[in-house]
C-alpha cells in the first residue's frame, strides 16, 4: 500500500507541475512582468531623492537563473518538488485518519487542499505583485502555516465525523487565524494599478485550484491504477 501511495504520489506530482507550471507561464507571468516596469520606476524615484554621499551596495555575484529555458526548467522543477511535498501530505492525512483515496474522492481532497492552503491564508494574505507592500517575511510565514493547518484540521474533522461537536470545532478551526489577523504592512503605497493587482490575486486563485484539483484527481487515479495492479 506504501509503494503505491508513494508512485501515486510521483505520478500525480508530476501532472500537477506540469499544469500548474503551464497555467503561471500563460497567465501569471505576463502580470509579473508588467508590474515589475512599476517596481523599476518607485525604485529609481526612490534613488533620485537619496543623498549624493550615500554609497549603495549591490551584490552583482548573486546567482540568478538565465531567462529562457532555464529559467523554465528551474520552475517546472520546482512546482514538481512542491506538489510532491503536497502529494505526500495527502498520503500521509489518508492514511493515518483513513481517508480513501480515489477517483471519486480525489475531487474532494483537491478543493480541500485549494481551500486550506490557497484560499483561506489568501483572505488574510492576499497575492501580491513585485512593487507592492508586504509585512515581515516571518510574520507572514507564521500566519501562513497557522491558518492552512487550523483549516486543513477543521475539513478532517468535518470529513471523518458528523457530530455536533465536530462541525462545532471545525468552524472555530476555520475562524481562530483570522480573528488574531494576518500581518499587515505599515503602509499600502504602491504605483502597481488595483487593477493589475487584482488580476494577479483571482489569476492566483484559479491556478490554485487547478493545480489541487489536477493534484487530487490524478492521485486518485494513480492510486486505483497501482492498487489493481498489485492485486
Amino acid at each position: 500500500m506504501f509503494r503505491n501511495l508513494f508512485l501515486a504520489a510521483l505520478l500525480a506530482a508530476f501532472c500537477a507541475g506540469l499544469v500548474t507550471s503551464a497555467f503561471q507561464f500563460t497567465r501569471l507571468v505576463p502580470l509579473i512582468l508588467e508590474a515589475e516596469q512599476y517596481e523599476g520606476e518607485a525604485h529609481a524615484h526612490d534613488h533620485a531623492h537619496e543623498d549624493e554621499g550615500v554609497a549603495h551596495s549591490h551584490d552583482e555575484d548573486e546567482w540568478m537563473p538565465e531567462d529562457g529555458f532555464e529559467r523554465t526548467a528551474y520552475t517546472v522543477l520546482a512546482n514538481f518538488l512542491l506538489a510532491a511535498g503536497f502529494a505526500f501530505v495527502i498520503a500521509a492525512v489518508s492514511v493515518i485518519f483513513n481517508l480513501p483515496l480515489t477517483p471519486m474522492t480525489g475531487v474532494l481532497w483537491g478543493v480541500g487542499g485549494f481551500i486550506a492552503f490557497s484560499l483561506a491564508p489568501s483572505l488574510g494574505l492576499p497575492p501580491g505583485l513585485p512593487g507592492m507592500p508586504v509585512a515581515d517575511t516571518g510574520a507572514r510565514q507564521f500566519w501562513w502555516v497557522f491558518a492552512a493547518t487550523a483549516t486543513g484540521a477543521g475539513l478532517v474533522l468535518l470529513a471523518k465525523y458528523r457530530a455536533a461537536w465536530a462541525i462545532a470545532l471545525a468552524v472555530a478551526l476555520f475562524v481562530v487565524p483570522h480573528l488574531f489577523g494576518a500581518p499587515q504592512p505599515p503602509s499600502q503605497e504602491t504605483d502597481v494599478p488595483a487593477g493589475l493587482a487584482a488580476a494577479f490575486a483571482s489569476n492566483v486563485l484559479a491556478n490554485g485550484l487547478v493545480f489541487w484539483v489536477v493534484l487530487g484527481v490524478t492521485y486518485g487515479f494513480a492510486n486505483l491504477r497501482f492498487s489493481r495492479s498489485a492485486r
